[in-house]
């Protein structure tokens, strides 16, 4: 029985990966769960599956968690309490399904702890994948992939070397505003931008889709998972997201995974890997999809992979710098604050302003997602 450490237990990955456990009983045993801030689910998901350890982000609701009697177990809180639930002895593999920065102490706790971690949380390797990825080497463990897309490129490549690979094909939606004319842009609303055409996500998840800036960091992240050049990771827009993303080999030929779209499967492959285990959630038909189609991105229109090329590129602080001047504008565009064709607006001018350190240390680059959310507040 595998033992797993939830980061983000009541979000939507962390919802999902509880589905996977519930599927495949006496496979896995939850030991520690983490929650942001939704008390009520994370009581319900500790008594259902009893971890040895619990946390919460907020102190007021860690002592609401302490005081209830029929909970055995152990409460911890704030960053600290989710280093701690990392690095549990009894943990074989760490899910970090937490949205925005707080996953990366985690995550590199549970890697220097011997952990195999299994990343849902993009900023992770956004910020700081160098570092990460060279933690992860040194201590011979796994960084294994929950998005969808590079779950996919993770199949396809099947163990094949980086030398073997001519691009990796991100595949993308185009999101709620595939077809609407850039005109329209300043008129999109919080509501509009929700509505994602495929997938059920998050608030911040989804609203990186409607911009494209979720693919942005999913290219970034890929050149990090599997150490290829910014210049061979590609974007194709794919409506009916049921090829997940594409690995085209130096030989010509492009290699496939495909799926109905359903984020348990990509989990439970993490969660299983190596092996490949039954399991009847996700069914496809390809007859009743009927057609599969492909188009290119309009960057004109969606600047985020652009922008994202050019952090990736540069790379040193100035993919922190991206995710941070983001992160502030998809909250100011939540709050009134901006339109939403600013968001890429906040977040070029942003690293247009930074000064690129070059491979930075952990310290400098919290430094520099301090520094751009500081920036992008008051632009």
């Amino acid at each position: 029985m595998k033992k797993v450490v939830l980061l983000g237990s009541t979000g939507s990955i962390g919802t999902s990966t509880i589905k996977v456990v519930r599927d495949l009983p006496g496979r896995f045993q939850l030991v520690g769960l983490a929650a942001g801030g939704n008390l009520d689910l994370l009581r319900e998901q500790t008594r259902e599956f009893l971890p040895r350890v619990i946390g919460i982000n907020d102190p007021a609701k860690a002592a609401e968690l302490k005081a209830d009697s029929s909970l055995k177990s152990r409460v911890v809180c704030g960053s600290d309490g989710l280093v701690e639930l990392a690095t549990l002895p009894e943990a074989n593999i760490v899910l970090i399904a937490i949205v925005g920065t707080a996953g990366l102490l985690p995550a590199l706790a549970a890697i220097r702890a011997g952990k195999d971690i299994a990343i849902a949380s993009k900023e992770i390797l956004v910020m700081a994948g160098e570092i990460v990825m060279a933690e992860a080497r040194r201590h011979g463990v796994k960084v294994l992939a929950v998005d969808s897309e590079h779950s996919a490129i993770f199949q396809c490549l099947d163990g094949k070397p980086p030398e073997s690979i001519r691009n990796l094909w991100l595949t993308a939606s185009g999101g709620p505003f595939r077809k609407t004319p850039k005109s329209e842009f300043p008129g999109i609303t919080v509501e509009r931008a929700l509505k994602h055409p495929s997938w059920n996500m998050g608030r911040k998840i989804t609203l990186d889709s409607a911009t494209l800036f979720n693919k942005g960091l999913e290219m970034i992240e890929a050149r990090w998972l599997f150490d290829v050049g910014m210049d061979r990771v590609k974007v194709v827009v794919h409506p009916q997201s049921i090829v997940h993303s594409m690995v085209e080999f130096v030989d010509g030929s492009l290699i496939a995974q495909l799926s109905s779209p359903d984020m348990c499967l990509p989990i439970q492959y993490a969660l299983t890997y190596p092996e490949r285990v039954v399991s009847s959630r996700v069914q496809t038909s390809l007859a009743q999809i009927g057609q599969l189609t492909f188009e290119a991105p309009d960057e004109d229109r969606f600047p985020a992979l652009s922008l994202a090329r050019q952090a990736g590129t540069v790379g040193g602080t100035l993919p922190a710098v991206l995710n941070a001047a983001n992160e502030v504008a998809v909250e100011a565009f939540c709050l009134g604050r901006i339109r939403f064709d600013q968001i890429p607006e906040v977040v070029g001018q942003t690293m247009g302003r930074h000064q690129v350190i070059e491979s930075p240390s952990l310290d400098e680059i919290l430094a520099a997602d301090a520094w751009a959310r500081g920036c992008a507040t008051n632009s």
